[in-house]
């Protein structure tokens, strides 16, 4: 799935779509030649449904 990212130069600001697969790798802006690394994909948080431990009744 293709990537949306911002060029990170404050001149420029061109929004560039680039394919997922070049996430930390180097790449130039084709509007002002900025070279910069596109990041890497976000790890996924973690399950906020889990089930909080709760000690079973009489385990005192």
């Amino acid at each position: 799935m293709p990537v949306n990212i911002m060029c990170p130069n404050l001149a420029c600001r061109s929004v560039l779509r680039v394919p997922d697969n070049v996430r930390g790798k180097r790449i130039r802006c084709g509007e002002c030649g900025t070279v910069f690394t596109v990041p890497e994909q976000p790890k996924a948080p973690a399950s906020k449904n889990a089930a909080p431990k709760t000690p079973a009744k009489g385990s005192n």
